[in-house]
Parts: structure tokens; C-alpha cells; sequence
């Protein structure tokens, strides 16, 4: 290995951190600055549901996380990663391939606003997908600060325009009967439903940080083409009123439980 090898070697394994997530069940590579995978990415995965067999998209996989873990939790499925960005689409790719998931897990560079040719070509057909899970960048640009950094200004910033061109890729992707789950910020509950069009038997999980609080996040289910009334689970406490992790959220962040969503 040349000099240069090395120290280009060296600069990438210190521009990245290597993190337990599940409780060891997922190692992941993930850029040391910029967005870091938190609860966000494994509280989706937990509410997909899917079945061995079927073919999930994760769109805006980012390192993997959300996809990976459902991966993990759900033998047989197969999972496409569609990310954007071309480092951490590698990182992905490095995280598929450490977890031993090469077998049912891939990655793809794609923008998810590219046109249906795009990803027709990269083996994402219309209409090929079973599951689709994501999780868009939600912070209004107009009441939130946006970040420094660009990776993580566009992991968290977005309008109502970018959440319709997610969700209108998830619906070009979704086979008939097929299932989108997203997360989102729990104020704009009004901006979801707003753009879940041709969708139905959608249900909502509300996610508090603790006893009393308002909800932070909700994490929303809908079927493509049914016919069904929307539903409203119960929410999911994140900590005690000791500042303590939950039972029930200890169950699906460090244990890998499904939450009520994925059973549906």
C-alpha cells in the first residue's frame, strides 16, 4: 500500500464513526459530522411492516439504518436503499455488506425526484414494490434554523413541495395493495394526509418523549388503493417521567420489536 493509499485511508476511517444500533444487531458506518442516525430511522423500520418474499424501498436510506433494520428483523425480505447522496450511498453499501446482508439488501443512487426512466434503470420498476419506507427531511425552512452543514441541512429541511415529490415517487414505486410508511414531525400531521392522494386505511402512531407531553413525531401507514377510514393508535412514550427509557420503547429500539403499524 502506497503512502498515499494510507493516509487516504486513514482520513476516511476518521471522517466516519462505527455505532452499535439494536443493541449490537446492526453495526453501522456513519459519517462522523453531519446527519447521524438516531430513533427516527429505527422507529420506521419498526412500524413497516413486511413479509418474507416481498421487496421494500427505503428512500433517502441515507447509511442504511431504517432499512437495514427491517432487513434484520424480517428474513426473506429484500430491501433497495435509494439514496442521493454518493458518500453515504458507499457507506450504505459498506453497512449492507458488514451486516451480512448482501444476499437480500441493495443500494441505488438515485434522486427521488427523478423522473420513473431513472429508476426503471436502476431495477426499480413502477409499480415494483410491496413497501415503501422513508423518512424525508421535515423541518420548515421558514420556522426552524436550518444547519451549517449541507449533509445535514438536507437530511432535515424540506417544504409541503418536496413531501409531494416523496410521496409521489413512493406511489409510482407502490404495487396495488402496497403499504408506505414514513415518519414525520408531529405538527405537521395536516401536511401528510394533505398528500397522501390515491392512498387509504391510513393509520397514525403518535410518538411522545415522555407521560403528558405533546407528541415529537408521528409515524403514519397507508395502503395504495384501499378503501378504509383513518385510524388513530394510541402513542408510543419514548421515557418515563423520570427521564428513564420506556419499557415498551426499550422493546423496539434496543430489541428490535415491531410496533403496532407493522402488524396491520
Amino acid at each position: 500500500m502506497t503512502h498515499e493509499l494510507r493516509k487516504r485511508g486513514t482520513s476516511e476511517a476518521a471522517a466516519t464513526t462505527d455505532d452499535a444500533v439494536l443493541d449490537g444487531r446492526l453495526r453501522l458506518r456513519q459519517p462522523r459530522r453531519g446527519h447521524r442516525v438516531g430513533h427516527d430511522a429505527i422507529l420506521l423500520a419498526a412500524a413497516t411492516g413486511a413479509r418474507a418474499g416481498e421487496h421494500a424501498v427505503d428512500l433517502g436510506a441515507g447509511v442504511g439504518a431504517a432499512g437495514l433494520a427491517l432487513a434484520a428483523r424480517v428474513p426473506g425480505v429484500t430491501v433497495t436503499l435509494v439514496e442521493i447522496d454518493a458518500t453515504l450511498a458507499a457507506l450504505a453499501g459498506d453497512n449492507v455488506t458488514r451486516n451480512s446482508l448482501a444476499d437480500r439488501v441493495k443500494v441505488v443512487v438515485r434522486d427521488v425526484a427523478a423522473p420513473a426512466r431513472a429508476f426503471a434503470a436502476a431495477g426499480l420498476a413502477s409499480g415494483s414494490a410491496q413497501c415503501v419506507l422513508m423518512n424525508p427531511p421535515f423541518n420548515d425552512p421558514i420556522r426552524h434554523r436550518a444547519a451549517s452543514d449541507p449533509r445535514r441541512r438536507a437530511a432535515h429541511v424540506s417544504t409541503s413541495a418536496g413531501l409531494a415529490a416523496w410521496v409521489g415517487c413512493a406511489r409510482r414505486l407502490l404495487a396495488a395493495g402496497g403499504t408506505l410508511t414514513l415518519i414525520w414531525r408531529a405538527d405537521g400531521l395536516a401536511e401528510v394526509l394533505a398528500q397522501l392522494q390515491g392512498f387509504a386505511g391510513i393509520a397514525v402512531l403518535p410518538v411522545h418523549p415522555r407521560p403528558g407531553a405533546e407528541a415529537i413525531r408521528i409515524l403514519v401507514r397507508a395502503e395504495k388503493g384501499a378503501r378504509a377510514p383513518l385510524r388513530l393508535f394510541p402513542g408510543l412514550v419514548l421515557n418515563d417521567a423520570a427521564g428513564q427509557p420506556s419499557a415498551e420503547a426499550q422493546a423496539v429500539l434496543r430489541q428490535g420489536a415491531e410496533l403496532p403499524l407493522a402488524r396491520l
